[in-house]
């Protein structure tokens, strides 16, 4: 082997090494199970400073996707239009071969916030929110749209309302939402970085572009989880 052959290939060596150790040291939002890993600084809120941190363990299926919508959008609420429907027509039924049948008792009205809750209590955790609290937040739904640019909208909804208890998550301005949940959207760019909102003072609406719900008006909401970008994935 001569010595240009030699040295050539001692560089080309060197240079793989160099890759790889590159490589090892980029952190990652993505591992090889489709996880996504983030962490966050939380503003705006009482409890801030704080560290956050998201571990998505992976995305809802589209069936998830859709039993969550549909408690939404009230189709998988009982027949009868409210919970007291069936009692009140079985208690009618009875009551019918003695003489006027008793009035039916008050239904009560469907809300898609309340339904949605109920939904999400029975879903599948697919990740976790964790901050300074003892306990983390479930996540029973992670869903994300990606653009030609690869910039990400990400939506994660919790099982259990952010500051549910704790005064924590109390916005700096406004009054907290009383939803059993909560909705976190994060904007993200196409190296995973970017900020997050939550419906913490905000309305939630059913939005087309990510088929679930969405926080309304997202720009006008203040920032929550500020300087988001990709963990560190041992």
């Amino acid at each position: 082997m001569t010595l240009r052959r030699a040295i050539s290939i001692l560089s080309l060596a060197g240079s793989v090494l160099a890759s790889a150790l590159l490589l090892a040291e980029t952190p990652s939002a993505s591992d090889s199970k489709g996880a996504l890993h983030l962490t966050a600084k939380l503003v705006n809120v009482q409890g801030a400073p704080d560290s956050i941190r998201i571990d998505v363990l992976r995305w809802s299926t589209e069936d998830e996707r859709s039993r969550l919508l549909s408690a939404w959008e009230l189709k998988s609420a009982p027949a009868g239009g409210g919970r007291g429907a069936g009692k009140g027509a079985a208690k009618a039924g009875k009551g019918a071969a003695k003489g006027p049948a008793p009035a039916a008792a008050p239904t009560e009205a469907l809300v898609p916030e309340v339904e949605l809750a109920r939904a999400l209590q029975e879903a599948t955790t697919v990740g976790y929110l964790w901050s300074s609290e003892l306990s983390g937040y479930a996540l029973r739904y992670a869903g994300r749209t990606v653009a030609g640019d690869g910039s990400q909208r990400i939506v994660l909804l919790t099982q259990r309302r952010l500051g549910a208890l704790n005064q924590r998550w109390n916005p700096a301005n406004g009054t907290q939402n009383k939803n059993e949940f909560s909705v976190v959207e994060l904007r993200l760019n196409a190296q995973g970085q970017g900020e997050g909102k939550a419906s913490l003072t905000g309305k939630i609406t059913q939005d087309p572009a990510v088929k679930i719900v969405a926080l309304e008006n997202y720009q006008s909401l203040p920032v929550v989880f500020s300087d988001v970008r990709p963990a560190i994935v041992p």
